[in-house]
C-alpha cells in the first residue's frame, strides 16, 4: 500500500468527486454532445484517481489487515463497475470484457508496473533489492488465481467454448476468495516482515529491514481526515460507476470505428483502473523502495483476479448473456512467458536494469498484439 498524503480541504481530491457527481446528475438524461462526453471522460478519470487516494487514506487509518481489504475492495468496485456497465450495454465483445480486462490487468501489473519499477529503481540506485520470499509467495498466488480463473476454462468439458458451467464458476469464485484471503492474512498478520522494504549492501544483497521500527508507513491520518475520505470515497465510487454507464457506448463505438479488436476495451479499462497504483509504484521505486512497488503490483494483480471474478460471477445472476473467462492461445502463451520471466526475476531478491527492460518489452508485446492479434 502506498503512503497517502492528507490533502488540504480545497485540494483536487476533494473537489473532483463532488464535481463528478454533479456532472453525473446533470448529464444522465442527455449526454449525446461531444463536449459533454469529453467532460464525462475527464471526470471519470479524475474520479478513479481520487477514489483510490481516499481509499488509501481510510486504509492507512484503520491499519492492517483491514486497510488492504478496503483498498482492494475500492479498486474492485471501480473495475467491476466499468466491466458491468459495458456488459449491460451489450455489443459483440460483451461476453469477454471481464476476461480481457482481468488479463490486461495481469499484463499491466506483472510486466508494466514491475518493469518500470525495476528499471527506474536500478537506474537510480544501480541495483534494487527486495525480499524474494514474500514477493515470491505473492507471485505464486497470482499464478494460481490466473490458472484457475483464466486458463482452465479452455480445458473443461462441462460447458462449450471457453466458459465455466454454473457449478464450476461457483467453485472457482470460492477458491479465488480463499486464495486471496489467505494471502492477505499472510502479508498483513502472519509474515508481515517479508513484505517490508529491505536494506542491502553494495552488491544488492539483502542485509535487513529498511524500517528499523518495522513500520512501513507514515503516521496515520486523523479520525476527521479518515471520515472525510470515507465520505468522498463513496461519492467517487458512485460517480465512477454512473459515468462509466454514460461513457460505455462511446468507448465501444470508438473501438469499432478504429477497426480495433474488442480486447482493446479491456486494456483501456485496466489502464484506467491501475493508473494510480502505477504512479505510486513508480514513486516508491525512485525512493529505493522497490519492495513497496512489487507489493502494489502483485497485490493489484491479485485483487483484479481474486475479487473481480467472484464479483462478476454474482453479477451474472442479473446480467443476460454468457461469461467467457478462458484465454485464447496467444494470451496463454503471453501469460506463460510472463510467469517464467517473473520467476527468474524474483529468484535472487535483486535486479538490474536488464530485468526491467525485459518486462517492459513483454508489456509492449502484449499491447502490440492486443491491437494487431
Amino acid at each position: 500500500m502506498s503512503e497517502p498524503t492528507v490533502r488540504h480541504p480545497l485540494s483536487w481530491t476533494v473537489a473532483v468527486p463532488g464535481v463528478a457527481f454533479v456532472l453525473l446528475l446533470a448529464t444522465w438524461a442527455n449526454h449525446d454532445a461531444w463536449p459533454v462526453l469529453v467532460a464525462v471522460a475527464v471526470a471519470l478519470v479524475g474520479s478513479v484517481v481520487a477514489a483510490v487516494h481516499h481509499a488509501e487514506v481510510v486504509a492507512h487509518r484503520v491499519g492492517e489487515p483491514f486497510g488492504s481489504l478496503i483498498l482492494a475492495v475500492a479498486v474492485t468496485v471501480i473495475e467491476v463497475g466499468l466491466i458491468v456497465m459495458l456488459m449491460i450495454g451489450g455489443g459483440d465483445g460483451a461476453s469477454t470484457y471481464a476476461r480481457d480486462t482481468v488479463f490486461a490487468a495481469l499484463m499491466i501489473t506483472l510486466n508494466g508496473i514491475v518493469g518500470i519499477s525495476l528499471l527506474v529503481g536500478a537506474l537510480r540506485h544501480h541495483l534494487v533489492s527486495f525480499n524474494a520470499s514474500g514477493t515470491g509467495s505473492a507471485l505464486s498466488t497470482v499464478v494460481a488465481l490466473a490458472a484457475v480463473c483464466l486458463v482452465l476454462p479452455g480445458f473443461t468439458v462441462s460447458e462449450a467454448g471457453l466458459s465455466y458451467s454454473p457449478s464450476q464458476l461457483a467453485y472457482v469464485s470460492v477458491a479465488s476468495l480463499v486464495l486471496y484471503g489467505a494471502f492477505v492474512l499472510t502479508q498483513t498478520v502472519q509474515h508481515r516482515d517479508f513484505f517490508l522494504p529491505v536494506s542491502s549492501d553494495d552488491h544488492g544483497r539483502v542485509t535487513g529491514l529498511l524500517d528499523q521500527d518495522e513500520d512501513g508507513h507514515a503516521d496515520p491520518p486523523s479520525d476527521r481526515a479518515a471520515k472525510q475520505s470515507l465520505a468522498l470515497l463513496v461519492v467517487a465510487l458512485v460517480s465512477v460507476v454512473g459515468l462509466a454507464k454514460i461513457l460505455s457506448p462511446t468507448i465501444e463505438d470508438a473501438v469499432a470505428g478504429l477497426g480495433l479488436p474488442y480486447t482493446v476495451v479491456g486494456v483501456v479499462i485496466a489502464l484506467l483502473v491501475l493508473s494510480p497504483e502505477s504512479i505510486s509504484a513508480l514513486r516508491n521505486a525512485e525512493r529505493d523502495r522497490v519492495q513497496n512497488s512489487l507489493n502494489l503490483a502483485y497485490g493489484s494483480a491479485m485483487a483484479s483476479v481474486g475479487l473481480t471474478i467472484p464479483t462478476i460471477a454474482v453479477a451474472m445472476i442479473w446480467i443476460d448473456g454468457d461469461l467467457v473467462l478462458g484465454l485464447e492461445p496467444l494470451q496463454i502463451v503471453l501469460l506463460a512467458i510472463t510467469v517464467a520471466i517473473s520467476t527468474l526475476t524474483l529468484a535472487q531478491g535483486r535486479a538490474k536494469t536488464l530485468q526491467g527492460v525485459v518486462h517492459l518489452v513483454l508489456f509492449a508485446t502484449f499491447l502490440f498484439f492486443s491491437v494487431k492479434p
